[in-house]
Formats: C-alpha cells, structure tokens, sequence
C-alpha cells in the first residue's frame, strides 16, 4: 500500500464546575448535551460520570481544520455550560472534588460499566486526550503500534495535568495515570507480529464474554475498533488548546517518521516495556520537569533535550504534513510548563499570599477556567 492518510482527530473529556464555588457538579442540567450540539456541530457525548461530557472533532486533514473543531467546540461547550452557571475545565482531575460524592450518568452502558468495575470505577473521574491518527493498512497500524511505544513517555510528561487528587497535592504530575492503572486491560500492549495475531489474543476474550469487542481494551495506544486509526490514549488532557493540538500533531509526526523510516528498512529498535515503562513513570512522576532515560544510551536527559530531539528528529514529516508551528510549540510548553506545573504554581501562590488550603485550591480551579478558554499562543 502507499502512504497513509495520516488524518487526524481528537477527543477531549471535559469536567463541568460550578463558576462561584469551582466545585464539580453533582447532576449534568438536563439538556446539555443538545445544547452543544446545537451550537456546533460535532460529536458530544455523556461519560460515565453526570459531571463529565465528551467532545470529538471530525475527521481532519490537517492541523489547521483540528484546530478549529477544538476551538468551536469547546467554544459551544462553554456558552452551553454558562447558561447554568457552570463552566467546563480542560484537566484531568479536579483539584479537590470527592468521587464518592458524585453521580454515575444513568444510563444502561455506564451503570454496567459501574456493576463490572465496581470500586475501581468510583475513582474514574478522570479526563484524557484520545488522538486518532489514519492509517489504513491494519499489519501496518500493528506495525507502528509497537514501535511509537518507546515516545509515549515524551507525550505523557508535556500533557500531564493531574498533580491533585481529592484536595491533595499528590506529588505526581499525571496522577490520572495511577488511577487508569487500575483498571482491567491498561498500559503498554504487548509487541504483536501482525493484525491477525492482535484479533487472535482480542477474540478470546470476546469469545468468553468478558468483553463486548476491543473498545474495552484500555492500552495506552490501541487500534481504533470503529476507525481505521490507530488511537493514542496515554497523555491527560492538556488545560491550553494550543497543547492539545501540539501534542496531536507530534503524534502524527512520530508515526510518520517511524513509517518512513520502515520504507528506508530502519525500524526504531525495540527496547522493551519494562524499559519504555521505567520513562512513563518518570513522566508520571515529573511531567517535564526532571530527566527521563535515553534508552539508547542508557543515560537520563533532560525533558526538554529529549524534546528538542524529537522536534529535530520529525522535521521532514511536519514539513510533509504542513505543521512545522505545532510541532514547535512542543518548546513552549517545555519553557512555560505544563497545566500541571501551572496548577501547583497557582497554588502555592496563592498559599504564599494568605489563602486558606480551600482557597488555594478553588483558585486553582479559575485557573483552570481561563486556561480552558486561553486565546492561542501561536498563529493559525
């Protein structure tokens, strides 16, 4: 087969908060969900818990197109949520909200998701970013499935936006990763030789009946069970559009450049899951503020060398895929920080000010509102 398509799109959970108390809702406004779509059309859809929704952008060409869906779509999501006094915020914990106090969506998938999981799921209030690249060959999306493992560290640590769970600074950037490690069928997937070895080990459990098909297959990248896509699901949400869609477009240009290196017979060697998975705890532990391992070398560098390698490293590929901004913007969050650094900073300012604990954290969560809704940092 030729080239992929390399067409892209994303899908971001959003957290709906109460703009004068910054706290989570309890029950979703009846009719919310309409209203988004009014607004704009686009994919909107419920999540397991009432104070969560779904967006999804259709399907894009290029960077500039993704960029414009997310912008209008959370757009509608937050004139939607205003008219209850809500607004919805981009991260992947809310600074001080309780699960235990919030409500499963009442609907027949979620309260059965709810009876499987049981006490796992009262934690899963958790938002992430899903980014669908097109790749139409399935041997080949198993193919780069394996190999663009080794860069998903890079990807979590610039996305993290988790440092607080249930009122506590956790001490780790991505604390949403923690929790997804809960569950059933997560992490890293195992190397598999072509399609038909994936849907071998996947019909099992669909034959036994643990599972519906390969969407409850929660790995950190998976191929899509609906799209011709392969999904990367490992990274949190990121609070600033603009990091979203940096974040998305050096994805794509990792696939590129692990294909186009496979075209010139020059794979990236396979260094293992127990090594790649050292770099994700890292990445989980420090986002981008400490070192992680140069598996080549068996050295730690810098996040922000290995970034700047990996900028250097899928030049030609954003060149072919006209997102050479985007990928650039990679720099900038190295040099301003992730949400996650934003959010402790916030925080311990505002502690360092007089603020009670609560305060701090409530400001926090302004933060988080504005960020959602921050006017880009680079030029469409």
């Amino acid at each position: 087969m030729g080239e992929p398509s390399w067409t892209i799109g994303i899908e971001e959970e959003y957290l709906l908060v109460d703009q004068r108390t910054a706290a989570l809702v309890q029950t979703q406004p009846s009719g919310l969900i309409e209203r988004v779509a009014e607004l704009r059309h686009g994919l909107v859809s419920p999540e397991l818990f009432s104070a969560q929704l779904e967006i999804g952008t259709g399907v894009c060409e290029d960077m500039r197109h993704l960029r414009a869906d997310v912008g209008l779509l959370r757009l509608a999501v937050t004139e939607a949520a205003h008219e209850h006094g809500l607004a919805p915020i981009a991260a992947s914990t809310h600074p001080f909200a309780h699960a235990d106090q919030l409500r499963i969506t009442d609907k027949e998938r979620y309260q059965a998701l709810a009876a499987d999981l049981q006490g796992v799921s009262r934690r899963l209030i958790i938002s992430g970013l899903h980014v669908h690249v097109g790749i139409e060959d399935p041997d080949l999306r198993i193919d780069l499935m394996g190999q663009v493992a080794h860069f998903l560290p890079y990807l979590l640590a610039l996305s993290t936006s988790s440092p607080f769970w249930q009122g506590s600074d956790t001490g780790l950037r991505s604390y949403r990763t923690a929790v997804c490690r809960t569950l059933p069928r997560t992490g890293l997937p195992p190397r598999f030789d072509s399609w038909a070895e994936f849907r071998q080990h996947v019909d099992v459990l669909v034959r036994a009946g643990v599972i519906e098909d390969s969407s409850k297959v929660w790995w950190d990248i998976r191929p899509s069970e609906r799209y011709p896509t392969l999904e990367m699901r490992v990274t949190d949400l990121p609070t600033k559009m603009e990091d979203t869609v940096a974040i998305a477009a050096a994805y794509a240009c990792l696939l590129r450049m692990l294909w186009r290196r496979q075209e010139e017979n020059q794979p990236w060697p396979d260094f293992g899951n127990f090594l790649i998975g050292e770099n994700l705890w890292r990445a989980q532990r420090y986002g981008i503020s400490d070192h992680l391992i140069d598996l080549a070398s068996g050295t730690l560098v810098p996040c922000e060398q290995a970034v700047e390698q990996i900028v250097e490293l899928t030049r030609p590929d954003a060149e072919a895929l006209d997102c050479v901004t985007e990928l650039e913007h990679l720099r900038t969050i190295c040099s301003r920080g992730t949400s996650a650094d934003r959010q402790l900073a916030t925080y311990r300012g505002a502690l360092d000010n007089g603020a009670s604990d609560d305060e701090a954290l409530a400001a926090v969560v302004q933060m988080l509102i504005a960020d959602t809704l921050a006017p880009p940092e680079i030029e469409a």
